[in-house]
């Protein structure tokens, strides 16, 4: 049974293409999970929050050329997750990858990346090609050669954004590109950023992730994964 018919069943209603919070379940989530929970509660929200197991997906690596999923790491590692493409023109896609490529400078100054994992999902397979993501990866400071980093890129545009959809409640629709001249498409889309534990288990949800603290998502991961 896929997540989103689970809180279906359990009476998780009046949120419209929702995929619910299994942690908003009494007894659920708070045992699971190493922070405490967030101010704001996110639970009706269609993408996973604090408590739920972060959505089970597999996906290319183009860099690597193999098949990356989230369910190998867990017992190993904690992930910081977000959605993004290279072309993106209003800067939310270079926040978001800095916000992840801070933390993965701080594992590796504190020791500890060998126990993260930095994923960072394209949504324009069209465009983000293994070249132009290798590219992008030097121009944002990426280390790609951490070995806790990867770039996850869809078979193609439709593949992608069912996936995504699917499994983090995520809409992702290609838009024709009129207030950009150096683009022939865009996708206004949802600024997530995803924290899971090693058990697989979200610890936070970051909806304004590009422009939520710096700080305080390096300072998240690190007390996720030191914990």
């Amino acid at each position: 049974m896929d997540r989103r018919r689970y809180v279906q069943s359990i009476g998780t209603v009046g949120v419209a293409a929702t995929a619910g919070c299994l942690g908003a379940i009494p007894g659920v989530g708070d045992s699971r999970t190493v922070l405490d929970p967030p101010e704001i509660d996110l639970s009706a929200a269609d993408h996973p929050s604090y408590g739920d197991d972060l959505p089970s997906v597999s996906l290319p690596d183009p860099l690597l050329g193999e098949e990356i999923s989230t369910e190998q790491f867990e017992g190993e590692r904690a992930i910081l997750m977000t959605f993004i493409y290279t072309n993106c023109p209003n800067g939310m896609c270079p926040a978001l990858t800095l916000r992840l490529r801070r933390a993965q400078a701080v594992a590796a100054e504190k020791g500890y990346g060998d126990e993260s994992a930095f994923l960072a999902t394209t949504f324009d397979p069209e465009r983000d090609t293994a070249d132009v993501l290798e590219d992008y990866a030097d121009r944002q400071g990426v280390d790609v050669d951490a070995g806790n980093w990867h770039f996850l890129r869809p078979e193609s545009y439709e593949a992608g954004t069912e996936l995504i959809e699917e499994n983090f409640g995520l809409v992702i629709e290609k838009v024709d590109s009129d207030d950009y001249e150096t683009l022939e498409y865009a996708f206004p889309h949802y600024n997530l950023i995803l924290l899971a534990n090693r058990d697989g288990v979200v610890e936070r949800a970051y909806p304004n992730g590009a422009t939520v603290d710096v700080d305080r998502v390096v300072e998240d991961f690190e007390t996720v994964v030191t914990a």
